[in-house]
């Protein structure tokens, strides 16, 4: 008995060895993986009457050559989108860019509700945010690069074509038109789920009628009363979607294309969300050569296909080593087109 409680001790203390080695390597790798290559503060940035909680960040050792304005797509995300910006930021810090980047009205400490904005308020937010960054000499807005994902493909054209001091634009999978981004997304999830015919026609038929609800402009009790959407949207929401619906970038990007604005399109041959096909059609022939077209081995928010359909995987990535959340050369294509600006 002795001697089996002896070897059951020194099993034991080998696997406990063990487990605090690999605890051990995986903290460090983490330390490691989450020790990113530039300086950051934290700002707040006063817009009207209300303050924005915001984030910038800084090379280090060089000079700054230019700044980066982050605008950021759908939902409540916060100055540097749970960290998940921070390969971002550092490239663009690589390149010698700053980086400002805020979290959307009532997130993060942030003032208002991103819910109450239309893509105009969206806009002229980020426009009045560079006006107030161009009045701090310790911001280095010689060069201002606009850089936005999704939802931003509606504000970034706007920004651009109001202004003449945008040197350059970085859209990640933008969408063109709001009615045909739903519809596309809603047709590649069934296609991704495999859904079978009744499935698809009722699902259709529950689009078809939020279609028309929006361009009644029903208020929220008609629309709860009347939707058949399973996940029927909050009362904030609908009224989001009821400024937003009728959103149409083609309009703006001829706008912009008058300011002769370069664009670097970086597109998701994964993506479920945006008709990527559409878009790179659109921009290129609006902008033509002025628009530059990338595609990627990504999802929609530039990560690996894997790490998207993985909340698991995509977690111990993003402790452990956040740069390989994205698509192979996503990362550095940014940062050579900033490095390429004039």
């Amino acid at each position: 008995m002795r001697r089996a409680r002896g070897r059951w001790r020194r099993r034991l203390l080998h696997i406990a060895v063990c487990v605090c080695v690999i605890v051990a390597v995986l903290a460090g790798v983490a330390l490691i993986g989450n020790d990113f290559r530039f300086r950051l503060q934290h700002l707040q940035v006063l817009v009207g009457d209300e303050s924005l909680e915001a984030v910038l960040t800084m090379p280090t050792g060089t000079p700054p050559r230019g700044l980066v304005v982050i605008i950021h797509g759908d939902g409540p995300i916060d100055a540097d989108n749970d960290g998940l910006y921070f390969p971002w930021f550092e490239v663009a810090a690589d390149a010698g860019y700053a980086t400002l980047s805020w979290s959307k009205p009532g997130i993060a400490g942030s003032d208002g509700n991103w819910l109450d904005q239309s893509m105009e308020d969206r806009a002229a937010e980020v426009s009045a945010v560079i006006d107030w960054a161009r009045g701090r000499a310790s911001i280095p807005t010689e060069r201002i690069v606009l850089w936005g994902a999704s939802q931003a493909g509606w504000v970034l054209p706007k920004v651009a074509a109001s202004r003449d001091d945008i040197a350059a634009v970085i859209a990640l999978n933008p969408a063109i038109n709001w009615l045909r981004q739903g519809r596309y997304h809603l047709l590649a999830e069934l296609d991704h789920n495999s859904a079978g015919q009744a499935e698809r026609d009722e699902a259709i038929r529950c689009s078809e009628q939020t279609r028309r609800l929006l361009k009644q402009k029903a208020d929220y009790n008609t629309y709860r009363a009347t939707t058949c959407d399973p996940e029927p949207l909050t009362e904030d929401r609908w009224r989001f979607a009821i400024r937003n619906y009728a959103s149409d970038a083609t309009d703006d990007l001829v706008a912009m294309g008058g300011e002769q604005v370069p664009v670097l399109l970086m597109l998701s041959t994964h993506d479920r969300h945006v008709d990527v096909s559409e878009t790179a059609a659109t921009y290129t022939s609006i902008l033509g050569a002025k628009a530059t077209v990338q595609y990627f081995d990504a999802a929609h928010t530039m990560a690996r296909p894997a790490v998207e359909d993985s909340e698991l995987l995509g977690l111990v990535i993003a402790v452990l080593w956040p740069r390989a959340l994205m698509a192979d050369n996503s990362l550095a294509a940014y940062r050579d087109y900033l490095e390429a600006l004039p």
